[in-house]
């Protein structure tokens, strides 16, 4: 046992937290805590890092039992730079080499009786460092440092200069090269883009020390979590699996709590009724029994629901076919350039996300979208009837000294309280929380008075950047509800991978001033990315030819030059360039290219048999087909593309 705790309990003011919880962590399980905003999540890490004392309770660590933390304001020593703070991290690590090799060197002059002791500490040395690949402690120190999103550059750098992002994500990097036994993490993909949290994912996932996480990234709890511990009203459960699997049990577990609650308080209300009609009378003494069965009866406590939030945008007004066209937009900040020639068009009812690394442009291309930011070139048209509403991840719409109420207050529509009342509790904040001041709300009561806002303007199209910050689980799920639910358009810019999979039908990827278009899913790219399929220097996801790209378009290469192209450029224009191949269905062309790929596979397979090579005349003729094949497949690439391109 790594870790036992017994009766915790943590009251503040009149409300607890925490209710004689027990818990424990045994070596190699990862464990998700999990519970609403405000259910003490935090507080019980807290307790167990001995950050804050328990009221009542008992925590055992195990004798010798390493326990890995990202405190929250630790101080680094002066003049420290990234790569110094690291080889301290891996201190344990170096020490045991430096050990094992001083054992060696007294291995030589030691007499028998000193050198039979010398070499049972230098065999279990070497086990440990062999468990550790402690000779390897600078290769882990490389691993950790680049995955964790530090670029060889940055090591050199003193931590007085790092953001501080990049310093919380230098604290978890020391805590995963210290290698500990038990990792207790809180929230730790805060600040760190998608790449790195998949990374980071993958390292917990495949890690054999015990992790206890709280993470409201779904996805992230999927991937890593073999048991959900549920924290809600002071108690917690305890479930086998990841974050899905704790949805399935969960929803079994009410079920039949429900209907066990639901017969025993009939039961209870039969007996209390007779027991009021029939204590005096005839059936007193019976009433007299069922009083005492009462006492008898084990009560069993109503079931701990987290009740999610019924977010609900109104119904949309309807748009032209075309809600929004990039035309060959391009934005830089010097040498920086974080998308070139950047040409997309998003279609009444469609939902996009946007993805990409901290710093590859995504609020930077809302902003020029919305007209808050100019592109360097390029420009950008709305559709008609399109009434856009913008969540700014900042929440800079919203004035902190206004309550609910008065924020949602729009100009166009003149609408009571108790009309904004009922458009606030849609997205949950409902009772006192409308009338409080907002600076007293906490982010995500903030974040959900946002959203209400973006109903009561009741936009057609929705533009949301990182929507889901400060949201619990269940807040995000009611988003993601609301979202699938809206027959409006969305375009999506959030580090909530689960919430895009749900939700997009089309993903828009930045990356190094590239761009290009998918049109799935989350998993969908996922597939692309596990395939190879990785954006090239068109700035294109495309494998080895168009038909493995299906239904993806690629953003236009770099131009030659920074001037604008004609009008007619833009697509959908009446003017078009000039075709090179007849009018063909783009999936009419697909079908060939498969039917020749398959052809080439056939030539391939058959070039490599051993009978084969050894026949001259038959190589030759199937070198020739190769050639033939491969270049009608170059034609048809080259014809889907104008199809793609022209067809529209």
């Amino acid at each position: 046992m790594l870790l036992q705790i017994q009766g915790i309990s943590k009251t503040f003011v009149d409300r607890t937290v925490l209710d004689s919880i027990d818990l424990e962590i045994r070596p190699g399980e990862h464990i998700a805590l999990v519970g609403p905003n405000g259910a003490g999540k935090s507080t019980l890490l807290r307790i167990l890092t001995s950050e804050i004392s328990a009221d009542a309770g008992t925590i055992g660590i195990g004798p010798k039992v390493k326990v890995g933390y990202v405190q929250q304001h630790i101080k680094f020593p002066e003049g420290a730079t990234v790569w110094s703070e690291a080889c301290r991290a891996a201190g344990e690590l170096t020490q045991l080499v430096s050990r094992s090799e001083k054992i060696t060197l007294k291995l030589a002059d030691a007499d028998p009786h000193e050198g039979r002791a010398l070499l049972e500490e230098f065999d279990r040395l070497q086990v440990e460092i062999h468990q550790r690949d402690a000779y390897n402690w600078e290769h882990q120190v490389h691993r950790v440092l680049e995955g964790m999103g530090f670029e060889r550059p940055t090591w050199s750098m003193s931590i007085d200069k790092l953001s501080g992002g990049q310093r919380n994500r230098l604290l978890l990097a020391c805590v995963l090269i210290g290698q500990p036994d038990l990792l207790i993490l809180d929230e730790p993909n805060n600040h760190i883009d998608v790449e790195t949290t998949e990374w980071l994912e993958q390292t917990l996932a495949a890690s054999s020390a015990a992790i206890l996480v709280v993470s409201h990234d779904r996805y992230f709890l999927d991937c890593v979590a073999q048991f959900v511990v549920e924290l809600i009203d002071g108690k917690i459960d305890r479930f086998k699996g990841n974050y899905s699997a704790y949805v399935r049990q969960k929803e079994e577990r009410l079920e039949v709590q429900r209907r066990t609650f639901e017969r025993q308080q009939m039961e209870i209300e039969k007996l209390e009724d007779f027991v009021r009609r029939n204590h005096v009378g005839q059936k007193s003494l019976q009433a007299e029994d069922r009083r005492k069965k009462l006492e008898r009866i084990e009560r069993i406590e109503r079931p701990r629901e987290i009740h999610m939030p019924r977010f609900h945008f109104p119904d949309a007004t309807r748009t032209g076919d075309i809600v929004l066209r990039c035309d060959k937009g391009s934005k830089a900040y010097g040498s920086l350039t974080l998308f070139d020639r950047l040409s997309f068009q998003i279609e009444r009812g469609q939902r996009w996300a946007i993805l990409g690394s901290n710093g590859a442009g995504k609020t930077t291309l809302l902003r020029c979208l919305l007209g808050t930011e100019s592109f360097d070139q390029g420009l950008v048209e709305l559709g008609a009837g399109v009434k856009i509403g913008y969540f700014d991840q900042l929440l800079s719409q919203l004035q902190l000294d206004s309550t609910p109420v008065e924020a949602i207050r729009v100009p166009h529509k003149d609408r009571i309280d108790l009309e904004r009342r009922n458009i606030l509790a849609s997205f949950g904040i409902q009772g006192d929380l409308a009338t409080k001041p907002l600076r007293l709300l906490s982010g995500g009561e903030r974040n959900r008075t946002m959203l209400a806002l973006l109903a009561a303007w009741e936009s057609n199209f929705l533009i949301l950047d990182e929507p889901t910050n400060h949201l619990d689980l269940w807040s995000r799920e009611a988003l993601e509800s609301a979202l699938l639910n809206f027959d409006g358009t969305v375009l999506l810019v959030t580090h909530d991978r689960y919430l895009v999979n749900a939700v997009a039908d089309h993903i828009l990827v930045l990356r190094e001033g590239k761009a290009s278009v998918l049109n799935g899913n989350y998993e969908d790219y996922r597939h692309w990315i596990r395939e190879g399929l990785a954006i090239d220097d068109r700035g294109g996801v495309w494998g080895q030819n168009p038909s493995s790209a299906r239904g993806v378009v690629a953003a236009s290469p770099a131009p030659s030059s920074k001037e604008s192209k004609p009008k007619s450029d833009v697509p959908g224009s009446s003017e078009k360039k000039k075709r090179k191949f007849p009018y063909r269905k783009p999936e009419q062309i697909e079908e060939e290219i498969l039917a020749e790929e398959m052809r080439l596979g056939q030539l391939q397979a058959e070039m490599v048999m051993p009978e084969v090579l050894r026949d001259g005349p038959r190589v030759k003729k199937l070198h020739a087909d190769l050639q033939e094949t491969e270049a009608t497949l170059q034609r048809l690439y080259e014809h889907y593309e104008e199809a793609l391109e022209l067809n529209g």
